[in-house]
């Protein structure tokens, strides 16, 4: 999956929410079934399912919150498990859990087998406007900068007050501001090294090629997702 051309992967995760969201709010088992591409993707992609929740696991809790509400607002009875009566409300909390848990599992998929730099690449391909790419692909490099940042301020605060449990509430703002200004000395550093190196408002990224490969697997699971959204074998 890493040697696929980025555009397929970029379109395929973006339909492939699209289609996940797209269900009717008490359409579970065609979702069980939409669960096929995450699981063929951690399996083919070599990726740890444990990893790849450790590195969610502050957004799942958001995301898995979004329909805690629903079993109060929807208590229509719309079906029964032997003798337990299941609410549209727990239903839908339960498929829009689903549908927040795919949509991230997909988000990771692509970025865990597609680098920074082919995604911004499949993004110019799609025509999206040259300055909006170049600030996604340097917020997602300076990241690093302000962790290093953050980092030593850290360590220089544990160093002051060795016997502190954590960081004093009347110190939060001051050390953000100095997160802040240090880190944007540190990036225009960067900035003047990247302008002696010759960039001039725009990255160079060498062309791929499309294979076979890069457009058939992007074809065939765009005509499972069909098939599971509109057939009605599974349900709607």
């Amino acid at each position: 999956m890493n040697s696929l051309h980025p555009l397929g992967k970029l379109l395929l995760s973006v339909l492939y929410i699209f289609t996940v969201v797209s269900f009717n709010k008490y359409a579970l088992a065609p979702l069980i079934v939409m669960s096929v591409y995450p699981f063929f993707s951690f399996i083919v992609g070599e990726l740890s399912f444990k990893e790849g929740i450790y590195r969610m696991r502050l957004i799942l809790p958001l995301v898995l919150f979004v329909g805690v509400f629903n079993p109060f607002l929807d208590r229509q009875i719309v079906g029964y498990i032997g003798k337990l009566a299941v609410s549209g409300g727990v239903l839908s909390m339960i498929t829009v859990m689903i549908k927040g848990f795919y949509s991230v599992l997909a988000v990771y998929i692509l970025i865990a087998t597609t680098s920074i730099d082919d995604i911004c690449y499949a993004l110019r391909v799609l025509h999206f406007p040259r300055i909006m790419v170049i600030v996604v692909m340097l917020i997602y490099r300076y990241f690093g900068v302000m962790a290093v940042e953050a980092d030593r301020i850290m360590t220089a605060y544990k160093l002051r007050a060795p016997s502190q449990n954590g960081i004093n509430y009347k110190a939060w703002g001051t050390l953000v501001g100095q997160w802040l200004l240090r880190s944007m000395d540190k990036a225009e550093r960067v900035y003047e090294s990247m302008l002696l190196r010759g960039f001039t408002g725009d990255f160079r990224i060498r062309k791929k090629k499309v294979r076979l490969a890069d457009i058939f697997y992007p074809v065939i699971w765009i005509v499972i997702f069909v098939v599971i959204r509109h057939s009605g074998i599974f349900g709607e």
